[in-house]
């Protein structure tokens, strides 16, 4: 009889710290579960009112640099492209930095809910663990211990009946704890997410900065050669429009400037490069509609030449990224006053076979229909007395061949020396 009463008040002690540790739980699990599920907060309206008026007027200024492109050339459009050019990537930069620091400041705000979620999924674990322990030993009892402890059998049902609800009640809490530290673990790889978007955000950010650059100097070298005026304008505009149109003139009248693959070649010399090389062929010569496979036979043989002081590792792509290697309307036609990897080059008139004699390569340029402008630019190696070597930019494996046995009847109409 001692026996049966100590289990009794035993049991009903049990029962007391079930309720307790259950108002507990019940107590946090509201907030647990609804703080789980709490989303990464939204840009407020005035952050998203920006990024729609940046974003508006980004899409005016692309249309207007569209009409101003498709208008006759002329000193104040190209100006007006300019302007737009500079003020588009201006608002590009303004809209990258403003969706920087608004990811910025939702990975704060999140990381430091996530942090309080993750001590107070800890804490309900804890409870859990306990709880649920003193449940199922209160639930393990003997059936006739209970009986014993009932006043009759109403009381019997209705212990019987609470440990179900508690049991029950455990279950789904257990479950929604779970559903908590999956949610947890989801904001977690969305925030990773947005981390690594800042990180793309960054790098696209320089290159805008990098853009605004080119674009401002290209604007003031503009200015810088027509001197504000427009009849310097025309008169550069149609001297580059000539030199370009016999350089494509003289690649479609060789079959086109189709890309070629392994044509690089090195030896005590240097290097022969082929602007046709599919390793840069198709890169548009400094920005412009023009390609280094159809109109860059002079940075290819510039290349070349750089490679026979030495300086291996040149390419016609090393001259060609750099924007003020180049001046015209457009800005495709080499300077005399380069720079490539570094190490810059200047071109000056020279006599072919005295310097080829001292042993220094020729650029040479060949006009190909007769005409004043150079259509194609080669350099010659070796030789002398109209007998030359020479390693084409243009022909297929053209690389120390004979220069009238590919050209035959073409005049020769300038000739370059490159110094150091």
């Amino acid at each position: 009889m001692k026996n049966q009463k100590s289990f009794i008040k035993h049991f009903l002690s049990s029962i007391q710290i079930a309720v307790c540790y259950l108002l507990l739980i019940i107590s946090l699990t509201p907030s647990v579960l609804v703080y789980a599920q709490t989303t990464t907060p939204a840009p407020t309206t005035d952050n998203t009112q920006k990024a729609t008026d940046l974003n508006k007027k980004i899409q005016d200024l692309e249309g207007k640099i569209s009409d101003l492109k498709s208008q006759e050339g002329s000193l104040a459009s190209q100006i007006g492209v300019f302007d737009s050019q500079i003020k588009l990537t201006e608002y590009r930069i303004n809209a990258n930095q403003q969706e920087i620091q608004t990811l910025t400041k939702n990975i704060g705000t999140a990381g430091g809910k996530m942090k309080n979620l993750e001590s107070s999924l800890s804490d309900v674990s804890k409870v859990l663990i306990n709880r649920i322990v003193a449940t199922y030993e209160v639930g393990g009892v003997a059936a006739i211990h209970v009986l014993a402890s009932s006043n009759d059998i109403s009381d019997l049902f209705a212990r019987a009946n609470y440990l179900r609800l508690v049991q029950a009640h455990d279950k789904r809490l257990m479950y929604n704890a779970q559903q908590a530290k999956n949610d947890y673990a989801n904001q977690k790889n969305i925030l990773e997410d947005k981390k690594t978007k800042i990180e793309t955000l960054k790098t696209q950010l320089e290159s805008y900065n990098k853009e605004l650059d080119q674009q401002k100097d290209s604007k003031q070298k503009l200015l810088s050669e027509t001197q504000g005026s427009e009849g310097n304008y025309q008169a550069i505009l149609a001297a580059t429009k000539a030199q370009l149109a016999g350089f494509s003139n003289f690649t479609a009248s060789q079959g086109g400037a189709s890309l070629l693959s392994g044509q690089t070649t090195c030896d005590d010399w240097g290097c022969y490069y082929n602007q046709r090389d599919s390793q840069w062929g198709g890169n548009a010569l400094n920005g412009t509609p023009y390609t280094l496979a159809s109109d860059g036979c002079l940075v290819t043989s510039m290349a070349m030449v750089y490679t026979h002081y030495g300086h291996k590792g040149v390419t016609p792509q090393s001259i060609n990224s750099v924007s003020s290697n180049f001046s015209g309307i457009p800005a495709a036609l080499l300077k005399f006053s380069i720079s490539a990897n570094g190490i810059s080059s200047q071109r000056g008139s020279a006599d072919i076979d005295s310097t080829l004699a001292s042993g220094n390569p020729v650029v040479v340029g060949i006009s190909y229909d007769g005409g004043s402008y150079p259509d194609h630019f080669v350099v010659f190696v070796s030789g002398s007395g109209g007998n030359y070597t020479m390693n084409d930019p243009f022909t297929p494996n053209g690389h120390n061949i004979s220069f009238r046995g590919r050209y035959p009847s073409v005049r020769i109409v300038q000739n370059y020396r490159i110094s150091f």
